[in-house]
Order: structure tokens, then C-alpha cells, then sequence
């Protein structure tokens, strides 16, 4: 499959954390599917009701992750996220999203400007997006 991806960029997370939770900027949704939530389920021991809730027309998406009082996701700990191994797609994916243009008919890599760690770390070529997109197809199909 065919996609378009943002050229001569850096990234490299430095685990800042603001992609896992809300800021003054942005409300965060960590949306999942059910088989990321059948996941987590398996791995902690966790009901769906201790740590997610559903939502409607996000499809593929069915659920959200619930966020502790400060707006941050319930599995951040001070030591970074309790999930890391088995977190969401759209946690694996940011500072990037997947859409499809409809013009150019293909999927199309964005990224968000709000992350502090762009421009920082290695260059991504297309192999680090093919691996992104090999998740998606392998996730969502």
C-alpha cells in the first residue's frame, strides 16, 4: 500500500508524557480498539469498566482510556507508562496520525507540532513509517 510521510523530519520520544493527557491546548482522547482492549485486559488483570469507558462514532475505535483527575492517563506513573509494551495504537503512533486523502487516494502520515521532542533525535525514513504502517494494516484489518 501506497502513503505519504513527512520528509527530513526528527523524532525521538524524551518521554515527556504530554501526549498522555490533557493540556491547556488540547483535550486528549487515548482511544482503542477492542482487541488493544481485550489486550490490556489480559495483561493486567483489569476489568474494562476499572479503565476504560465506550464511545461512539470513532469507529474503528470503541473505547477510551479513563484519565485520573489531573486529565492524565490512568496508566501513567511517574516512572513513564505501565502499558509501554502493550499500549494503543494511537499511543505508538504520536506525533503521528493516519488518514486517508481522498484526493491523492492514499493514506497520508500528519504530525502534530504541539510535541516538544520534533526536530530532535534520528531522521525517519520511510522504513520507520512502513514499520507504522504495517501496524496499522496488521491492527486494524
Amino acid at each position: 500500500m501506497d502513503f505519504i510521510y513527512p520528509k527530513n523530519l526528527r523524532f525521538e520520544c524524551n518521554r515527556c508524557a504530554i501526549c498522555c493527557g490533557d493540556t491547556k491546548e488540547k483535550t486528549r482522547h487515548i482511544i482503542m480498539l477492542e482487541s488493544e482492549l481485550q489486550e490490556i485486559q489480559e495483561q493486567t488483570g483489569l476489568s474494562r469498566d476499572e479503565f476504560c469507558f465506550e464511545v461512539a462514532n470513532k469507529q474503528p475505535y470503541m473505547f477510551e482510556i479513563k484519565k485520573i483527575q489531573d486529565g492524565k492517563c490512568l496508566f501513567l506513573r511517574p516512572d513513564g507508562c505501565s502499558i509501554y509494551g502493550f499500549r494503543p495504537m494511537i499511543c505508538r503512533f504520536y506525533p503521528f496520525e493516519l488518514r486517508f486523502d481522498e484526493i491523492q487516494q492514499k493514506y497520508m502520515f500528519t504530525v502534530t507540532t504541539e510535541c516538544p521532542a520534533l526536530n530532535q533525535g534520528k531522521r525517519l525514513t520511510q522504513a520507520d513509517f512502513r514499520l507504522l504502517f504495517w501496524l496499522a494494516e496488521k491492527r486494524l484489518l
